[in-house]
C-alpha cells in the first residue's frame, strides 16, 4: 500500500507539470489531474490506467473537454477526418489546446491546422509541440498571436531541435519572444532539416537576435522562407543575416520589412547579392533606406542573376535612386527581376523614358512607382482599352482565349505566371500595348494578386466555343476576362 500510494504521488507530480513525455497527453493523466487538482468535482472514469490510444477521435475530443472542463468546438469535430482545420480566434485558452493536441496525437487526417489569436499562451503550446512529437500527419501549423512567451518559444525550439516533427510550415508571428528566446531558435534551426517556411514576424528580436538568425541562416540547408518582418534587427542584425545569406543556398524568399536597418544593412545585402544564387525575393520595405542605401544594393543587382522581387516600398528613396535601381538591371543582360515595387517614389519623365528602354530588352520587369509630375500615371485615357487590342488580335489571327493563353503556357499546367505574360505579349509585335497598358492587363487577369495567370476555365468552354469577336465583347462589358 504504501509502495502504491508514491507511486500515486509521483504520477500526480508528473501531471501537474506536463511532462516532456507523450503519455503527458493520455486520459488517464487528464483524469488524475482533475481527481487531484479539485477535491469538489467527481469526475471519474472506471479505469484510470486507460490510454487515449482506446479511444479515437470524437470521442477521444469530447472527453478530453469533459475532463478538463471547456466547451467543445464543432468546427473541429466536423473537420476531424479533413487535411485542413481552421479555428482561428476561436478563444480556446490553454486547456481548450491541450483539448485538441490530446485528440490529435494519433490522428493521421489533418496535415494543416490553424490556431492563431486563441490566448493558448505558454502552457497550450507546450501540449500542442508534446503532441507534435507523437503526430506523423501534421504538416502546417499556425499559432501566431498567441502569448506563448519564452516557455512556449523553448518547448516548440526544442521540438525543431529534435527533427521530431513533420512540420513543413510554421507560423509564430506576434508571440512576444524576444532576445532571450533567438538563442533557442537559432540553435534548433542550424541544424532543423524538416522545416522550409517560417514566419518570426512582429516579435521582438534586436540586434542581436539578428546575429544569431544570421549565423544560423549560414548553416541551416531546409528553411526556403523567413519573415523576420516587424522586429526590432537594426543594423548590426542585417548585416549577420546579410552574410549569413552569402552561404546559404536553400532560402528563396527574405522578408525583413519594418526592421529599421538603414543604409549599412542594404549594403550588406547588396554584397550577399553578389554571390547568392537562390534567393528568389527580398522585402527590405520600410527600413530607412535612401539614395545610397539603393545605390549600395544595385552593386549586388547588376550581377545577381536569380533574384525575381525586389520590394523597397517606403524608403525615403527619390527618383535618383529609382533611376539607380533600373540602370542595374539594364547593366545586369542576365537579369531575372520581374518586380520591382517602389511605389511611393515620385517620378519623372525621363524616368519613364529609362524604364521603357529597360523593359523593351527585360521585357518580364514590371516597376510599380508613385507619380509622375504629380500626376497619377495607371490608365492615361489616351490609351486604348488593352482588351479591345488582344480582341483584334485574336481576330486577325482567327485564335481564341484558349489558343492565346496556350501558347504562352511553357509547363501546360493552365496557370502561367504573371511575367511570362508580361514577356509574351511586348515581344509580340502584332499586338501593339505598352508597358502601362500591359500592366493594366495583367492586373485584370490576376485580380487576386497571386502571380498566376489561371486559363484552367475556358478547357470546359472550349468545345462550345464563341465566335472570337462576340465572346470578347461581352467579356470587355464584364471588364474581367475570367467572368
Amino acid at each position: 500500500m504504501e509502495n502504491q500510494a508514491e507511486k500515486d504521488t509521483d504520477q500526480n507530480e508528473e501531471v501537474s507539470e506536463i511532462s516532456d513525455s507523450p503519455e503527458s497527453l493520455s486520459l488517464a493523466d487528464v483524469s488524475a489531474e482533475k481527481a487531484t487538482s479539485d477535491s469538489e468535482t467527481d469526475l471519474e472514469i472506471e479505469d484510470p490506467g486507460k490510454a487515449f490510444a482506446v479511444i479515437r477521435g470524437t470521442e477521444l475530443y469530447l472527453e478530453a473537454c469533459r475532463l478538463l472542463e471547456v466547451v467543445p468546438v464543432s468546427q473541429f469535430i466536423q473537420n476531424l477526418s479533413k487535411t485542413y482545420i481552421n479555428l482561428n480566434h476561436h478563444g480556446l485558452g490553454p486547456k481548450g489546446a491541450k483539448a485538441i493536441a490530446i485528440a490529435l496525437v494519433s490522428n493521421a487526417s489533418v496535415t494543416h491546422l490553424e490556431l492563431e489569436d486563441n490566448w493558448i499562451l505558454a502552457e497550450g503550446a507546450v501540449c500542442i509541440a508534446q503532441m507534435l512529437r507523437e503526430n506523423c500527419c501534421l504538416q502546417k501549423l499556425n499559432i501566431s498571436n498567441n502569448h506563448i512567451g519564452t516557455e512556449g518559444a523553448e518547448a516548440i525550439a526544442r521540438l525543431l531541435l529534435d527533427n521530431m516533427s513533420y512540420l513543413q510550415v510554421l507560423q509564430l508571428s506576434g508571440n512576444n519572444f524576444g532576445e532571450d528566446t533567438a538563442p533557442y531558435f537559432a540553435d534548433a534551426l542550424t541544424g532543423n532539416y524538416q522545416v522550409k517556411e517560417l514566419d518570426l514576424s512582429h516579435n521582438a528580436f534586436s540586434e542581436k537576435g539578428g546575429q544569431l538568425l544570421g549565423q544560423m541562416l549560414a548553416s541551416n540547408e531546409t528553411l526556403e522562407l523567413l519573415n523576420l518582418s516587424w522586429n526590432q534587427l537594426s543594423m548590426k542584425g542585417a548585416i549577420a543575416l546579410g552574410t549569413g545569406l552569402r552561404n546559404n543556398g536553400t532560402l528563396k524568399v527574405l522578408n525583413l520589412s519594418w526592421n529599421g536597418f538603414g543604409n549599412e544593412g542594404a549594403k550588406a545585402l547588396g554584397e550577399a547579392l553578389k554571390v547568392n544564387n537562390v534567393l528568389v525575393q527580398l522585402d527590405l520595405s520600410s527600413n530607412q533606406i535612401d539614395n545610397e542605401g539603393a545605390k549600395k544594393l544595385c552593386k549586388g543587382l547588376e550581377v545577381n542573376e536569380n533574384l525575381k522581387v525586389l520590394k523597397l516600398a517606403n524608403n525615403p528613396v527619390t527618383v535618383e535612386g529609382a533611376t539607380a535601381l533600373i540602370t542595374s538591371i539594364r547593366k545586369n543582360v542576365k537579369s531575372m527581376m520581374e518586380e520591382i515595387n517602389i511605389s511611393n517614389v515620385l517620378v519623372n519623365e525621363t524616368f519613364i523614358k529609362m524604364l521603357d528602354l529597360v523593359c523593351q530588352e527585360h521585357p518580364g520587369l514590371d516597376v510599380t512607382y508613385g507619380e509622375v509630375g504629380g500626376h497619377i500615371s495607371k490608365n492615361p485615357e489616351h490609351y486604348p482599352n488593352p482588351m479591345k487590342v488582344i480582341q483584334n488580335y485574336l481576330n486577325e489571327h482567327n485564335l481564341e482565349l484558349w489558343d492565346f493563353f496556350r501558347n504562352i503556357d511553357k509547363d501546360g499546367n493552365m496557370k502561367i505566371p504573371v511575367a511570362d505574360v508580361r514577356r509574351a505579349i511586348m515581344q509580340e509585335s502584332s499586338i501593339p500595348l505598352n508597358r502601362i497598358q500591359i500592366a493594366e492587363l495583367v492586373q485584370k487577369l490576376d485580380r487576386n494578386q497571386t502571380g498566376l495567370v489561371d486559363y484552367s476555365h475556358l478547357k470546359e468552354k472550349k468545345p462550345a466555343q464563341k465566335p472570337v469577336e462576340k465572346k470578347m465583347k461581352e467579356e470587355e462589358e464584364k471588364e474581367d476576362l475570367y467572368e
